[in-house]
C-alpha cells in the first residue's frame, strides 16, 4: 500500500484520536464512537507499519507524536488517580479527621462514653445486660466465645472467608446507618452512636461477668478493635457534620449547606470504609484463631491502637507545613 492510500484509509481515525486526547485534556467528554485505548492500539500498529515501510519522516513524526500524547494521557491519568489515592491514605484522611476535630471529639465521647458506662454497669450488676439483650442472645454469645470453640466469635460451620464477608456487611452497614442518620438533623446519628456503644458495652460486660473476658473475648477483639471502633466513631462525626448543616445552615440554604457538608463527610467516608475493610480482614483471619497465644494478640492489638492514634495525630503534617 502506498503512503497516500495508507493516509487516506486511516486519517479519519488519527484525527478523531487527536480530538479525543485534546478533549480529555480539557476535561470535556470524549467525541462520540471513540474507544481511546483500542484506538491507541490501532495507532501503535499504524506507526509500526509506517516505520517498516519507510514512509516519509513527516508522517512517522506525526504518528509518533500522537502516540506519545495518547500514552501519556492514558497512563498519566491512571498514575494521577493512584497518586491521589496515595496522598489521601498517606495524610489526606488524617488531615480531614483533624480538621473536623470538634465533631470527632463529640462522636467519640458519645460512643466510647456510652460503651464504657454500660460495660461498668453490667460488670457491677450482670442483670443489666438483659436490658439490651434477651436470654437466648446471651447464651449464644457465651457459646460463640467458649474456650472449647475451634474458632472464636463465629457461628457453627462458618469459614474464615464467610465470616470476612459477614463482617464487611455488618461493619459497613453500621457505619452507613450512623452517617445516614445525620440526615435526620443528626438525631439518627446520635441514636446509632449511643445504641452501638451501649450494646457493645453490654456484650463486653456480660462476657466479662461470665468469666470469658480475659479468657477469650478480649484477646478476640484486641486485634481489630482499633480500626473498627475508631471507624464507628468517625462515622458518627460524619453524620454529625451532615446534621449540623441542617440545623445551622448559616447564610446558605439548607440544601446548599448540606451539599457542602456532604463534601466534608466524603473526606471521612473513604477512609472509614477502608478501616472497616481492614477490621473485617483482621477479625476473620486473625482474631478468631485459637492457636495464637493471647499475649501475642494483646501485643498486636496494642500495636494497632498505637498505629491508629499515631496516624491521626501525625500523618500529613509535613505536607501542611510545606
Amino acid at each position: 500500500m502506498k503512503q497516500g492510500q495508507f493516509e487516506t484509509t486511516h486519517r479519519a481515525l488519527w484525527d478523531t484520536l487527536a480530538k479525543a486526547v485534546a478533549y480529555r485534556s480539557r476535561r470535556k467528554d470524549d467525541p462520540p464512537d471513540i474507544d481511546l485505548p483500542a484506538a491507541y492500539r490501532r495507532l501503535s500498529h499504524h506507526l509500526a507499519v509506517a516505520k517498516s515501510r519507510h514512509y516519509s519522516p513527516g508522517l512517522i513524526e506525526e504518528l509518533n507524536g500522537l502516540a506519545l500524547k495518547c500514552h501519556l494521557h492514558l497512563h498519566g491519568h491512571q498514575q494521577g488517580q493512584w497518586s491521589r489515592i496515595t496522598r489521601y491514605l498517606s495524610g489526606g484522611f488524617a488531615r480531614a479527621v483533624r480538621r473536623e476535630w470538634r465533631y470527632v471529639t463529640l462522636a467519640a465521647l458519645l460512643f466510647f462514653g456510652s460503651l464504657a458506662a454500660m460495660f461498668t454497669a453490667v460488670v457491677l450488676k450482670p442483670e443489666m445486660a438483659y436490658t439490651v439483650m434477651d436470654t437466648s442472645q446471651a447464651w449464644q454469645l457465651e457459646a460463640m466465645y467458649s474456650p472449647d470453640n475451634h474458632a472464636l466469635g463465629r457461628r457453627e460451620n462458618a469459614t474464615d472467608v464467610m465470616m470476612f464477608g459477614f463482617y464487611i456487611r455488618n461493619n459497613t452497614s453500621i457505619g452507613l446507618r450512623t452517617i445516614g442518620g445525620g440526615l435526620l438533623a443528626g438525631i439518627g446519628t446520635l441514636f446509632f452512636l449511643l445504641f452501638n456503644g451501649i450494646f457493645i458495652g453490654a456484650v463486653a460486660g456480660h462476657l466479662t461477668a461470665a468469666g470469658l473476658g480475659n479468657a477469650t473475648f478480649f484477646p478476640f477483639v484486641a486485634g481489630h478493635s482499633a480500626t473498627e471502633l475508631t471507624a464507628i466513631a468517625l462515622s458518627g462525626a460524619a453524620g454529625l457534620i451532615l446534621g449540623h448543616s441542617l440545623l445551622a445552615p448559616g447564610r446558605l440554604s439548607r440544601l446548599d449547606a448540606l451539599k457542602q457538608a456532604a463534601h466534608r463527610a466524603m473526606d471521612l467516608l473513604w477512609g472509614i470504609v477502608i478501616m472497616f475493610l481492614l477490621a473485617a480482614a483482621i477479625e476473620a483471619f486473625w482474631s478468631s484463631q485459637m492457636q495464637i497465644d493471647r499475649t501475642v494478640k494483646y501485643a498486636f492489638g496494642a500495636f494497632q491502637w498505637a498505629l491508629v492514634v499515631g496516624y491521626f495525630l501525625l500523618a500529613g503534617r509535613r505536607h501542611v507545613a510545606g
